[in-house]
């Protein structure tokens, strides 16, 4: 996964702000002190370019931008929801896509052996003890289908196929075999039992068992066989394919290696059947999302079938499928082009979810991703917001932003507008002082070029940005227009920069005036009175209305 993350979008938008403010910087300090120096003196004249180039620094920046974090951290852990990246408020308020997956986000996440099926999709004690003795005998990382065949097994099938059979070797499951076997001593032989997605259990088998007979498995059974899961996909449910291959024990018993070379004239023997039902929660949850402007993807490693179904009863337009093995032969243009219109995609493994994520960014979103596996974490470091949850494994749990105490789509809308509401009031920080600021400098850049004499001294300027500063503390607890949480915001450094050049001279014409009254009306036009910094003096209060 690399050790640095990708650039988020709160990092990009802080970038691009600080630039703009840089750039300001460096055209108006170089031309308060040319100016200065050219008429007065050239000592005054850096004194003030550097309390300018202060003047023009939004100190208070770092401090707002971490309290308004810190304030909206401390909202959601009330909603039993961790923030470790502080950041990541603002990233979830310009969320515009989330990516999810399906298991425990729009489904209960209780999974269930609803059936154990032989191959001519009857109930099979057989199938069931198969299935026992591959998830009992695994030493690998046990998943909630595992649990679901203890359980369904019982404790005492379980006992007994411990006491009778022992474990020999073990092909431990991978993303691209998408199986995993172990291989027990059943007798004279050691018996390798195979269990995984189908259609990668399917594409090693030879032969089939049925109603108590090996047969070859034909292309007329292999469709009957396609047939039956379908029918069981169609329902909702998860299918997984049990294969069998018996092969002689090693003389002596000393047991011999296996790999996965092993795993070929597979005999498929029956099919499990899971069921976890879709949360009455999820179509409300997702619903509210897509009414803040946050669309939900689903990226899944279920086929086709189960994924449109359980899609399309909690309220999501599926559409068009886009499968793992269609990712693989698209290039990053070519994925670039699909996935803004495509709402699930099946059958992925987890640099493919990672792709899909790294896509979205490209195409301009900010994209949340919420998993809890191991297999999520490349795309929960991908995303600007990794989401999972306190379940979930370590390395999902490491990599993620946002741990959720409850798996629950709904706490993710509160989140989404509580990031809105943050970064509002951030907004409101940077444009009244950016856009003061640059007032300011401007009424001072006139001045210097019209006066005889510096028109503020350094001091005053800079305890005037300090005290106007002090007022800007109060901001994080402002409220925020509804309309504003509506939709996405991001950093916009074009409508900031409008609003600075606009109402920044506008706040300039009150100084200038300012300095008129004082220059024709009061006669402090002379540098040796006492008050001849008072028109700077004047300005503040100016400054304080803007």
């Amino acid at each position: 996964m690399g050790t640095s993350r990708p650039e988020t979008s709160f990092d990009i938008g802080v970038k691009k702000v600080s630039f703009l403010l840089i750039r300001f910087m460096v055209i108006m300090v170089p031309a308060v002190f040319i100016i200065n120096g050219l008429t007065k003196d050239w000592s005054q004249a850096l004194l003030f370019g550097v309390a300018t180039a202060v003047g023009l620094t939004p100190e208070m920046l770092p401090l707002i931008v971490t309290a308004n974090l810190a304030k909206g951290a401390l909202y959601m852990s009330r909603h039993k929801v961790i923030i470790k990246q502080l950041n990541a408020i603002q990233n979830f308020g310009a969320m515009d896509v989330l990516c999810t997956d399906k298991t425990g986000t729009l489904t209960e996440d209780r999974i269930v052996l609803e059936e154990h099926l032989d191959t001519a999709g009857r109930l099979s004690t057989d199938t069931l003890r198969l299935a026992t003795m591959n998830s009992v005998f695994q030493t690998g990382l046990r998943n909630l289908l595992d649990g679901a065949v203890v359980e369904a097994a019982g404790p005492d099938l379980v006992e007994r196929i411990r006491r009778e059979h022992g474990l020999v070797d073990e092909i431990p499951f991978d993303f691209a075999r998408r199986r995993m076997s172990v291989v027990v001593n059943d007798g004279d032989a050691d018996l390798i039992i195979m269990k995984g997605a189908v259609e990668e259990v399917l594409s090693v088998c030879t032969s089939v068992e049925m109603n108590g007979v090996t047969r070859q498995l034909t292309p007329g059974l292999l469709s009957a066989l396609d047939r039956l899961v379908a029918e069981q996909n169609g329902l909702g449910k998860r299918v997984l394919a049990l294969a069998t291959r018996r092969l002689p024990a090693a003389p002596g018993g000393t047991g011999r290696d296996y790999s996965t070379a092993d795993e070929t004239e597979m005999t498929i023997v029956g099919f499990l059947t899971f069921l976890d039902p879709p949360k009455e929660s999820a179509a409300a949850a997702i619903e509210a999302l897509r009414a803040h402007g946050t669309a939900v993807k689903v990226i899944t490693g279920d086929n086709e079938l189960v994924a449109e179904t359980v899609c399309g009863k909690v309220g999501l337009d599926v559409g068009s499928i886009v499968t793992g093995a269609e990712i693989d032969r698209l290039d990053d243009d070519g994925l670039d082009a699909i996935v803004g219109e495509t709402t699930v995609f099946a059958k992925t493994d987890p640099l493919q979810k990672a792709r899909i994520v790294d896509a979205l960014k490209r195409n301009g979103h900010t994209v949340g991703f919420l998993g809890d596996g191991v297999n999520d974490a490349p795309a929960l470091r991908t995303a600007d917001v990794g989401i999972s949850v306190d379940t979930a494994a370590d390395i999902a749990r490491e990599s993620a932003d946002i741990i959720l105490l409850e798996k629950d789509l709904g706490v993710l809308e509160r989140g989404v507008v509580e990031g809105r509401r943050t970064f509002g009031n951030i907004l409101k920080y940077i444009k009244m002082t950016a856009s003061s600021n640059f007032g300011n400098m401007f009424s001072v850049l006139v001045a210097s070029a019209l006066l005889p004499f510096i028109p503020m001294i350094p001091a005053v300027l800079l305890v005037q940005n300090l005290v106007y500063d002090m007022a800007m503390l109060t901001i994080p607890w402002d409220k925020v227009d509804r309309e504003f949480v509506e939709k996405p915001r991001k950093w916009e450094t074009r409508s900031l920069t409008r609003f600075m050049v606009f109402i920044g001279p506008i706040s300039s014409i009150f100084d200038i005036t300012t300095f008129a009254l004082m220059w024709f009306v009061f006669a402090a036009n002379t540098p040796s009175r006492p008050h001849c910094s008072s028109p700077g003096g004047s300005s503040n209060p100016s400054s304080r209305r803007r």
